[in-house]
């Protein structure tokens, strides 16, 4: 799946709110090396480097579009293009943090193990998924998606982020490595001016890219044509037009004892 750092960037503000309640949950005193995998456009990577300003970064990206942004943020950090399921770099680092990233990549129960592994003793990996598959907004693209012209092409698109597990499961399975684990979620409600079309812009940088993607021109129209006024029907809308998104997230800080 392609991505567009411009596209996924129009909400950064609230976008970052879980970045900063990530890193204030990581008390690492002696961060010599960090690294930020699937760092999109660089905002998670600016708020690690503030975090850690004496820390050498890496970031790294499948989207080429994502880094291209990064460097022009910080042209100072390196970042290398990959996939975090394969990656390679080999440590150890004292931090590595994951923004809502992790959520794309398959078999956690591998991958997990493989990232802790890659820690200094008493590193940490600072992790914060999107927890919103049973939301109205993602019901609404998995109903649209098998009723309509599209359904054959979208049958694999649900798919997209079967990796997600539960609270309790993230915290056995770290705490089966070894590590010592702070989970939570949280609810975050956002505010967004323009109604139900704010609502699809926010998806169009995520959640709807799996659904978007096959379709060709005509058929993107009317699927968000479809999609907007079933988001209309579910939100609430304020009478100054803005729309209050219920997100919520799951959050772990992991570190290797």
């Amino acid at each position: 799946m392609s991505w567009s750092a411009t596209q996924y960037s129009k909400f950064e503000d609230e976008r970052n709110r879980p970045i900063r309640d990530l890193l204030a949950q990581v008390f690492n005193e002696h961060v010599g090396r960090a690294a930020d995998i699937g760092c999109g456009p660089g905002n998670s990577t600016e708020f690690l480097q503030s975090k850690f300003p004496g820390a050498a970064i890496v970031g790294m990206d499948s989207s080429q579009d994502m880094l291209e942004a990064a460097r022009r943020r910080l042209p100072d950090v390196r970042f290398d293009l990959g996939d975090i399921a394969s990656w390679s770099e080999p440590g150890p680092f004292d931090v590595i943090l994951s923004n809502a990233a992790l959520q794309w990549v398959p078999d956690h129960a591998v991958l997990l193990p493989a990232l802790l592994d890659k820690l200094a003793t008493g590193g940490s990996l600072a992790v914060q998924m999107p927890d919103n598959l049973d939301e109205p907004a993602h019901r609404l693209m998995r109903e649209i998606a098998v009723d309509g012209p599209w359904a054959a092409k979208l049958a694999s698109a649900p798919r997209a982020r079967d990796s997600r597990h539960s609270a309790d499961w993230y915290y056995r399975v770290l705490r089966e490595q070894g590590a010592e684990v702070n989970v939570w979620r949280t609810i975050y409600h956002h505010p967004l001016a323009g109604g139900a079309a704010a609502i699809v812009e926010w998806f169009k940088g995520s959640g709807l890219r799996p659904f978007l993607e096959p379709l060709d021109e005509g058929e993107r129209v009317a699927y968000l044509a479809r999609y907007e006024a079933a988001v209309a029907k579910e939100y609430t809308i304020l009478p100054d037009g803005t729309a209050l998104l219920p997100f919520p997230r799951l959050f772990f800080v992991a570190t290797r004892q």
